[in-house]
């Protein structure tokens, strides 16, 4: 697998996954993904976990902490590579966003700040030190794409558009509207209304998607260990998807591209 040892300004760079039950977690996804995880101990964070491809040696790809309070839902937070982070917190700030989580340095590893858009959906900002982000990304078990489910898809082109300074480009896939966001060209994000997937008192969110080998086979299995399949595997332009929550309720999705060549396909006009 090539290693990712860069990101650009605006591109996803790292997910994380927050939950209310650590260990049940970590057997959920290291089963289904044929994932590893280790525990990295900070003094800013404390304990977290780190997932990687095979075993300890492998490429982080995400990593994952523990809710203080164990009713709250499980979730994925994207986080989006910025080079100035204090400069990115000011734009969110005057498009309409809200700062969850003022700039905190996590040891060498980077600095971050958590956000959300004017609809409440939450992101992450990362400016990575050591650690840039995910060492790999668009292959198998790894992350190719992240998305947002939106009630106002209007605003949110506005709101992320002054934010990272994205390119909105409607694309006619699975749903009436699509929308994919450019940096330089290159498809770095997507967004679809949320009334057209999800139930009218799901928050908006985003989810990460996932590269897996055979979309038809995680599902049947991530089923049988608990995770609820909200969109069965359906095949659309890009390959055969499926929209699901884990057993602790967090939503993620994942594909089987049509073509290994996901890089390519992002940078499609």
């Amino acid at each position: 697998m090539p290693e990712v040892t860069e990101y650009l300004a605006g591109f996803p760079s790292w997910v994380e996954l927050a939950t209310p039950d650590l260990e049940a977690s970590k057997h959920f996804y290291c089963e289904v993904f044929d994932w590893y995880a280790y525990t990295l101990t900070t003094g800013e964070v404390g304990e977290y976990e780190v997932f990687t491809i095979g075993d300890v040696q492998g490429p982080a790809i995400g990593g994952m902490y523990e809710l203080v309070d164990d009713t709250q839902q499980s979730s994925w937070t994207v986080y989006f590579r910025t080079d100035d982070l204090d400069a990115s917190l000011d734009r969110v700030r005057a498009a309409g966003g809200q700062v969850l989580v003022e700039p905190v340095d996590i040891a060498g590893l980077g600095r971050l700040a958590h956000c959300s858009d004017p609809q409440g959906a939450d992101f992450a900002l990362w400016r990575g030190y050591d650690l840039k982000g995910a060492e790999v990304v668009d292959e198998p078990s790894a992350l190719c794409w992240v998305e947002l489910s939106s009630p106002d898809i209007h605003e949110a082109r506005r709101f992320y558009g002054r934010v990272f300074g994205w390119e909105a480009v409607d694309r006619a896939y699975y749903v009436p509207t699509y929308t994919e966001w450019k940096v330089d060209g290159h498809s770095v994000a997507g967004m679809v209304s949320l009334e057209e997937r999800w139930a009218p008192d799901t928050p908006s969110h985003w989810a990460p998607y996932f590269w897996v080998a055979d979309c038809a086979a995680f599902v049947e299995r991530a089923a049988e260990l608990g995770a609820h399949i909200h969109v069965p595997p359906t095949d659309i332009d890009r390959g055969r998807l499926s929209i699901l929550t884990d057993p602790a309720g967090a939503r993620i999705a994942v594909i089987t591209p049509s073509t290994p060549d996901v890089h390519t396909a992002k940078s499609a006009p």
